[in-house]
């Protein structure tokens, strides 16, 4: 199940940073209440006793709410049910702190909690806004109590002041960036499905422009076959027959290298492609010279040139009237050319085309290529290939000439 794997390793993190938060937050409301119950047991003040409930009450809130911090920075409030749930208790110890001499900084505590973990949740100005306020009451919380209750307020008599005013400082912090990181691995966690929606969607085009290559060049073939038989039916029967014959195995060819395509075993054998090639020109009524150097073992580098090969016939086949092809494969310098050239542009006013990069003069243009020809061109381009068009009106002549880098090659 390895596709499964990254989607685990996701959930594993949300509950390392999960677990992070939770034991922060936890240790500090347990701060919190040993604080106020060291004030408890020193001074037996029944208000004291209501905090300390309180903050049990606020604190499992608190770590409850944790849960809907995985929709990340800004990621928007649950049901305003669970916030008012979080901020009621904390708020309540705040004001009741107000009449509980000796628990000043304890009681300003879960309110800041509180507001640090909303705070979260919400967009960055309102975020901002949120926790400024929140450590505004904060700080103001000991001036005010001492107010209301008439008692001075030390902070050399609170009970462990330095371990309350830290780590209240670092919530915020320690929230902020914990989700920063939880922000990290989720966007990560996207990218790697639009890479494996990218990568299916490379296949499925790679399929569609082979299943093209197949089904374009051998149904063209038959169509040929199927017109040549009915043109001999009644002048010559047994080339009729034989046309027929021919055009079933082609038809039978046609759905075995279906069949292999889909099977993903299909294999391009780069010899019999060129000499398919020759007899279904030379059946059309052209003359087909074909020049082959030596070919390269590369299976890569055979399969992209076999795609130029088929191609360049059914494009002859459909879209030209040539009575000369010359097809010719040589290699030089670790490079494979293929050229195919007929005799078949139809518009011989036309200026010179040419899409080779770097071709200049004032009668060059560059050729619009069709489907066909731009598939092949990002098929020779994932082998490092290159594909090139060129057409002299003037001499009714068109050129495609493709190339890709081989390695070992072995004489035809």
């Amino acid at each position: 199940m390895p596709a499964e794997q990254p989607a685990r390793s996701v959930h594993a993190t949300w509950l390392y940073t999960l677990g992070s938060i939770v034991f922060f937050i936890g240790f500090l409301d347990v701060v919190v209440a040993l604080t106020m119950l060291e004030t408890y047991l020193a001074t037996r003040d029944p208000l004291t006793l209501w905090l300390i409930v309180l903050v049990v009450i606020a604190s499992a809130v608190q770590l409850r709410y944790c849960w809907f911090l995985g929709a990340g920075r800004g990621g928007g409030l649950p049901h305003p049910g669970w916030t008012t749930a979080l901020l009621v208790p904390a708020a309540s110890v705040w004001l009741l702190g107000l009449f509980a001499p000796g628990n000043e900084l304890a009681a300003a505590v879960p309110l800041w909690a509180a507001a640090c973990v909303v705070a979260c949740l919400l967009p960055k100005p309102r975020r901002r806004l949120l926790l400024l306020g929140s450590a505004v009451l904060a700080i103001v919380h000991p001036t005010l109590t001492a107010w209301a209750t008439g008692e001075p307020f030390s902070l050399a008599s609170s009970s462990n002041p330095w371990m309350l005013g830290i780590f209240s400082a670092m919530l915020p912090l320690m929230l902020l960036s914990s989700l920063w990181w939880w922000d990290v691995v989720v966007q990560l966690d996207r990218n790697r499905r639009t890479a494996a929606e990218l990568a299916v969607t490379q296949e499925r085009l790679r399929f569609a422009s082979d299943l093209h290559d197949i089904q374009g060049h051998h149904l063209q073939v038959i169509s040929l076959k199927a017109e040549l038989a009915e043109r001999l039916l009644e002048v010559d029967p047994a080339a009729a027959r034989e046309h027929i014959h021919e055009t079933r195995l082609i038809a039978k060819q046609a759905l075995e290298e279906t069949r292999s395509l889909v099977a993903g075993y299909r294999h391009v054998a780069f010899d019999d492609e060129l000499e398919n090639a020759r007899e279904v020109l030379t059946a059309s009524g052209a003359a087909c010279e074909l020049r082959v150097g030596t070919l390269p073992t590369d299976a890569a580098a055979q399969s992209a040139l076999a795609s130029v090969v088929r191609e360049a016939t059914t494009n002859i086949l459909r879209h030209s009237e040539a009575t000369a092809v010359s097809i010719t494969l040589s290699s030089a310098d670790g490079v494979a050319s293929l050229s195919v050239v007929n005799d078949g542009v139809a518009d011989a006013a036309a200026p010179v085309q040419s899409d080779r990069p770097g071709a200049g003069g004032a009668a060059v243009a560059v050729t619009r290529s069709g489907s066909g020809l731009a598939g092949l061109r990002e098929r020779l381009a994932a082998v490092g290939g290159l594909l090139e068009t060129s057409t002299d009106a003037a001499a009714g002549r068109f050129e495609l000439r493709a190339t890709v880098p081989v390695g070992e090659r072995v004489a035809a």
